[in-house]
């Protein structure tokens, strides 16, 4: 009895839940209820009367008397309270939906909606389910909240919700499929009623691609379907996706690759038979190779032009050596800002300030800053007004933008006029006090600014004008220049000027060192190139406004052909003058930024510069010598350490080009006679003294007291070079008598002032590999008191000594620790690794992908992206602390391909934590920043094939070999991005990462062939800096801009007409030769093992059979000739 009554009992409860849940539906769709106050009268409703999810799915859902249209508004918004109260889940919504879908009425009219005619009168009768007449709109809502609620972790829990909403995603994608069929026939039009319901199928059908979507990203899914229980849901869902798809792939291709990946991934591989199916294995291969990048479609992400980009951009073309390439800094700004030049203005102006409000902040010093000084102060105008000539398709006010970019930069580092006498705002630096004003006073030079604007800019009257002599033209100093050698001395000595006139006297002065060269007129080139040798920070100013190239070929071509002796020579003193002043400053551009002889377009292996720079202080035996180096070498040591000296017999059977490769074989032979004891320390003094007799005139001769002129003074580089490394490798008795060498040719008793610049010249080129050799002296014998004098002697010239972007040791040693994950500033006094940072050399924490340089490199990241996100909109904020250094020392100690992974990692890291629109921006600047250790655009295709002369021949027809280079993040990435199929099935969200980074860097990279090309033309056509080649302008342009300069630059004077930046010189890279510049490293060619060997120099052979390494055996009678002269 019991029985009976609790089953009646129960049935009869639930047709009363039903009806009390129908009762508050109604009342809640009358009375307009707010879905909260619902949410709260369901839980209470639900604890006297539960029903299943369905039936309350379905009371929701379906159409009533009343309303069978289309939903109410307020029922998803109720739906979304009962999901998160577990009360509803989605399989049922979904059920309730395809239920009373529109959908079925137009694909389905039998055998409810087919006329009663028609209908077969054996056939029983059903009751009609009432379905909408139009769920579209209801659908694409529900589906889309049904997705957010799946990405919110809310609609999908367990095993179970994912098998039951697979069950409903099989139908309804049949559903939709079926309904795409069925109106796709409609192409004439024929079936008019169908189409207002197409459009509403294909907005349902979108919202459902995005839930489906949601649905196969869910973390819950691919555990599920590896359940064996799950394989014949498995199988039916893939099958359905593999039908659903092809309707899809027009509309939404990106979802589409997403789901068919989701297909091959997560459902078919699960399937034995497909994996055995070698026709299925064919088609997907077929397909991987067939969907290409540009068929990947990758959600947008809204990348902001943030102020980290050109500060990341301007820092790495400043890092080392210049690279500011007009053309790829034109197409840079062209890309970033899309044309809008105002905008781009405004922000390259603030970016060149920030650049140097960092060095400031890092204590980098006068010296450093002095390029970026400069660079605000003299370039950035000209590129301004390059801008202001673009004919761009924004307006472009110059002087609106000065002010708005002034009016960001901090006062406190770049103080107002009456801001520097404010003893309280002191930063510590004062170089960079006066920049605001010189920048300003600059632009007006070039027009870009009136006086009333300065003193609004400024908020004072300044006292500060415009230079007396007006605004320079290129030509016309150049002009005067070839007509006036004291003219082109003048403007070298005028390049530390910032007064705007800087950008004309460096090309002026490098076109009049190119003419000079290519005239072999090499008495006025002496005097210029010691000049400019011995101010190594001018070289820094010249490259800023000339391509490298430009002054460095001329310069190899010069000495590379140097002609020999004319028959009626009287003198040979002036040979070796002159052609050692010119060699000496190609070495000091090749050593201060680490040049190559591949940069500097050597193809020959015959070129002397290529075998000076490439091996010119490698160690030599006297077996590699030839009978005409054996000759040479006994004449020079003869004339130093035998009665008579150095004579002019001696420099005309010896040209200066065999000369100075003898430098390591004649200072390897002096070294190892003195470590033996076959020449004691008052021999050796006397005979350099003697040689520096003939070498700079800068010692006092013992044997005469009179001064002679400078001219072999700069073969000291590769001899001390030599010595530099050889005290790396040499055993204690060779490095004692190394350094002995060494006191006497750094710390000379006498000199005079002519030759103590040169000298100086010299200790600038050699003093930072020299600084590493005696400090590794010194860690190895600390009790040398001989040490500290030679590294006194060289302080200041370690300064100047090289600017090629690399670490120094403090700043690598603080990235490289596991816990580096701060940036640190800089250290000048540090002694920077030998050698560079060498991969052989590499700390094991540069490798740890959760520390070391890894770690500062995503530090470094999430620092640009802070600072951007909280710095004031248009207002003045100090940059955050970022050298490019950093960047380059993770290229060389982790590879391109690792670093790009770290980045890309970091990059994924902010954009899921609602950072990627900055995140993108300050990445993307970090792979297109150019890269100063490996550049490729010094080389020139249109260098000549070089070599002695009588070089040429079959050796000069010969392909020149490749250069083979590391590769830059931008290759690696390019690679990433071909192969995003691969990372997508790992990844997918790493995959869009990949690919939408590498997009955004190759828009920015992208030469654009109208835009900048007429912006370069404009260039073209004006006379100001000038092209390489010649200019392109008529004498009547070149009277007129002539005039200009003379008249002067005054207030409301519009843009120059005579002022363009050059951008000649920029042909093709030249990848023909393979080399390196070895500026630390004891490797050299022959170092290691290996007797004396016995070079005979005929009869007065003095060194004899003299070993030239430590280790060989000097006893034997190895010093023979020694008994043979008299050295009391």
């Amino acid at each position: 009895m019991e029985g009976p009554a609790t089953a009646g009992s129960s049935l009869t409860g639930l047709p009363a839940a039903v009806a009390r849940w129908e009762q508050l539906i109604t009342r809640a769709r009358l009375q307009r209820l707010d879905p909260d106050q619902f949410a709260v009268f369901s839980k209470i409703l639900l604890v006297k009367h539960p029903l299943p999810p369905g039936l309350i799915a379905e009371l929701l859902l379906r159409p009533t008397a009343d309303n069978n249209v289309a939903l109410d508004p307020r029922a998803p918004l109720y739906l979304t309270h009962l999901i998160k109260q577990r009360r509803v889940d989605t399989a049922s919504v979904l059920k309730a939906l395809y239920n009373y879908s529109t959908i079925h009425t137009k694909i389905h009219p039998q055998p409810e909606d087919q006329p009663s005619k028609e209908r077969d009168a054996s056939a029983p009768r059903r009751k009609k389910l009432q379905r909408w007449t139009s769920s579209y709109s209801s659908e694409a809502i529900l589906f889309w909240r049904l997705a957010q609620t799946v990405n919110q972790g809310i609609g999908i829990k367990s095993g179970r919700d994912v098998v039951e909403t697979s069950r409903m995603l099989v139908r309804w994608m049949a559903l939709f499929t079926e309904a795409a069929t069925i109106f796709s026939q409609d192409a004439f039009g024929s079936m008019h009623s169908l189409n207002a319901s197409k459009l509403g199928m294909e907005r349902s059908r979108e919202s459902f691609i995005m839930f489906l979507n949601a649905f196969s990203a869910h973390p819950t899914v691919p555990k599920t379907f590896q359940i064996p229980a799950a394989k014949g849901i498995r199988k039916q869902l893939s099958q359905s996706l593999e039908a659903f798809l092809p309707s899809i792939m027009q509309v939404n291709p990106s979802i589409a690759s997403q789901l068919d990946m989701f297909r091959a991934q997560s459902l078919a591989t699960h399937d034995s038979t497909e994996k055995k199916d070698p026709a299925v294995s064919d088609m997907n291969s077929y397909m991987d190779n067939v969907m290409g990048l540009e068929s990947f479609q990758v959600p947008e992400v809204p990348i902001a032009n943030t102020r980290a980009g050109l500060y990341i951009y301007l820092s790495a073309a400043l890092v080392g050596r210049p690279m500011i390439d007009d053309a790829a800094l034109f197409t840079y700004l062209h890309n970033r800002y899309r044309g809008d030049v105002q905008q781009a203005a405004v922000q390259l102006i603030l970016a060149s300030f920030d650049v140097l409000a960092n060095a400031v902040f890092r204590n980098e010093g006068a010296k450093a800053g002095h390029l970026l000084k400069s660079f605000v102060v003299n370039k950035v105008p000209l590129v301004l007004v390059s801008l202001a000539q673009s004919s761009p398709l924004y307006t472009f006010n110059p002087e609106i933008c000065i002010t708005e970019a002034l009016g960001q930069v901090d006062t406190n580092i770049f103080p107002t006029f009456s801001g520097m006498f404010d003893m309280s705002s002191n930063t510590g630096s004062s170089f960079q006090d006066s920049v605001r004003q010189d920048f300003c006073f600059a632009c007006q030079l070039h027009g870009l600014l009136s006086q009333a604007a300065i003193e609004n800019l400024l908020g004072d009257i300044t006292y500060q004008t415009l230079p007396d002599e007006g605004r320079y033209v290129k030509d016309i100093l150049v002009q005067s220049c070839l007509q006036d050698s004291d003219r082109t001395q003048k403007l070298i000595g005028e390049l530390d000027n910032m007064n705007g006139n800087v950008g004309a006297a460096a090309q002026a002065v490098v076109e009049v060192i190119g003419s000079l060269c290519r005239n072999t007129e090499t008495m006025a080139l002496k005097q210029l190139c010691g000049q400019l040798a011995s101010k190594p920070l001018s070289l820094d100013i010249l490259l800023l406004f000339s391509p490298a190239q430009k002054i460095l070929h001329p310069l190899r071509e010069l000495i590379d052909h140097w002609g020999g002796y004319d028959e009626e020579q009287g003198e040979y003193q002036p040979v070796y003058e002159e052609f050692g002043s010119v060699l000496l400053l190609l070495m000091a551009f090749v050593y201060r930024y680490n040049i190559s002889p591949a940069d500097l377009g050597v193809r020959s292996p015959d070129s002397f510069v290529g075998k000076l720079i490439g091996g010119g202080h490698a160690v030599r035996l006297l077996s590699d010598l030839s009978p005409q180096e054996h000759l040479h070498l006994n004449g020079w040591i003869q004339g130093l350490f035998a009665e008579g000296g150095l004579g002019d017999e001696l420099m005309a059977s010896c040209p200066p080009q065999d000369f100075y490769l003898l430098m390591p074989v004649l200072f390897g032979q002096i070294s190892a006679a003195l470590s033996a004891g076959f020449l004691n320390e008052e021999t050796l003094k006397s005979g350099l003294e003697c040689e520096f007799h003939f070498w700079s005139g800068i010692w006092m001769i013992l044997t005469a007291a009179d001064l002679v002129e400078v001219f072999l003074l700069p073969s000291l580089v590769p001899a001390i070079l030599y010595l530099s490394n050889q005290l790396w490798a040499e055993g204690p008795e060779g490095q004692r008598s190394i350094i002995k060498i060494l006191q006497l040719l750094i710390r000379p008793n006498s000199i005079s002032n002519e030759a103590s610049a040169m000298f100086q010249s010299v200790l600038n080129i050699v003093a930072k590999p020299l600084e590493h050799a005696l400090r590794s002296y010194q860690r190895s014998d600390p009790k040398s008191q001989e040490v500290e004098p030679l590294l006194r002697a060289i302080k200041e010239n370690l300064t100047v000594s090289r600017r090629t972007g690399g670490a120094d040791h403090a700043e690598l040693e603080s990235w490289t620790t596991t816990h580096g994950s701060h940036t640190p500033g800089s250290h000048p006094n540090a002694t920077p690794l030998p050698g560079g940072l060498a991969a052989t050399n590499r700390p094991p924490q540069a490798q740890h992908p959760d520390g070391g340089i890894s770690a500062a490199v995503r530090h470094t990241v999430q620092s640009l992206a802070n600072w951007v996100q909280q710095a004031p909109l248009g207002g003045n904020t100090t940059p955050t602390a970022y050298t490019h250094r950093q960047t380059l020392a993770a290229l060389k100690l982790l590879g391109a391909r690792q670093l790009l992974t770290v980045l890309l990692d970091e990059l994924k890291t902010l954009t899921e934590s609602g950072q990627g629109s900055v995140a993108y921006d300050v990445v993307c600047s970090l792979v297109c920043a150019p890269d100063v250790t490996n550049d490729t655009s010094l080389a020139s295709s249109d260098t000549p094939n070089d070599g002695t002369a009588g070089g040429a021949g079959a050796f000069a027809a010969a392909p020149p070999p490749p250069v083979q280079r590391r590769l830059t993040l931008r290759e690696v990435l390019k690679h990433e991005a071909d192969d995003w199929k691969r990372i997508q099935k790992q990844d997918p969200v790493m995959a869009e990462t990949v690919v939408r980074l590498y997009r955004q860097v190759e828009g920015q990279m992208e030469m654009p062939q109208t835009a900048v090309a007429g912006l370069l033309g404009q260039q073209d056509m004006v006379s100001g800096l000038g092209v390489v080649g010649g200019d392109v302008m008529g004498d009547a342009m070149a009277a007129a801009a002539a005039a200009a300069a003379v008249q002067g630059v005054g207030d409301g004077v519009s843009v120059v007409e005579g002022m363009s930046i050059d951008t000649s010189g920029l042909g093709g890279v030249d990848n023909n030769y393979d080399g390196g510049v070895d500026l630390g490293s004891a490797g050299g060619s022959a170092i290691g093992g290996g007797g004396g060997g016995g070079g005979d120099l005929d009869g007065d052979n003095i060194f004899g059979g003299l070993p030239t390494l430590v280790g060989a055996d000097f006893d034997g009678g190895g010093f023979g000739g020694w008994g043979d002269m008299d050295l009391t």
